[in-house]
């Protein structure tokens, strides 16, 4: 299982206002909120938790089938920067799922794994001409394998991601 998610920085000052009356606390539990009212950057860790909790959702839906977001049922632990990756944990309803963030200038990037080997198995790839929804989750029929696999899209701004796992296979046969 895999989700992703980007935020463009540029388009996230114009589109939010993460310091409104409210906001953080409409989000973020206790813990998360005294991480970013600790942090250097309050406004690159607002979106880096964002992207973490909405990365671990996407794999959470596909789970579950449920889409119901609700962003403090996400809760992220654990950050340890490493290859010049952020990597942490997200929980929920008794799941915990891995992710993997990068910090540009021009964006946040998070992958969000269930079993932290599919971190080597994920592959960026160009947006391919045959998106299956399954109940509003991507799939795409790979002609080379002649199987229907896992996608996870995720587009901001300027900025757009499609990953897939090598090997995997999408639960949902059409």
């Amino acid at each position: 299982m895999i989700g992703n998610d980007i935020v463009d920085i540029a388009t996230s000052r114009i589109e939010s206002n993460w310091n409104r009356k409210g906001f953080l606390n409409k989000i973020f539990t206790i813990e998360e909120q005294f991480q970013i009212q600790n942090s250097e950057n309050q406004e690159i860790m607002v979106w880096n938790l964002w992207s973490r909790k909405e990365a671990a959702y996407k794999i959470l839906n596909r789970m579950t089938q449920i889409r119901i977001f609700n962003p403090k049922q996400l809760e992220c632990t654990y950050l340890e920067l490493k290859d010049k990756f952020i990597f942490g944990k997200v929980i929920s309803q008794n799941n915990t799922f891995l992710t993997k963030t990068s910090i540009t200038p021009d964006f946040i990037y998070t992958e969000a794994v269930y079993k932290n080997e599919d971190f080597n198995k994920i592959r960026q790839i160009e947006r391919p001409k045959n998106i299956i929804k399954h109940a509003g989750i991507p799939s795409y029929y790979d002609f080379n394998e002649s199987k229907i696999k896992l996608l996870s899209i995720t587009h901001h701004g300027k900025f757009e991601k499609i990953i897939t796992l090598i090997d995997s296979e999408s639960r949902f046969q059409f």
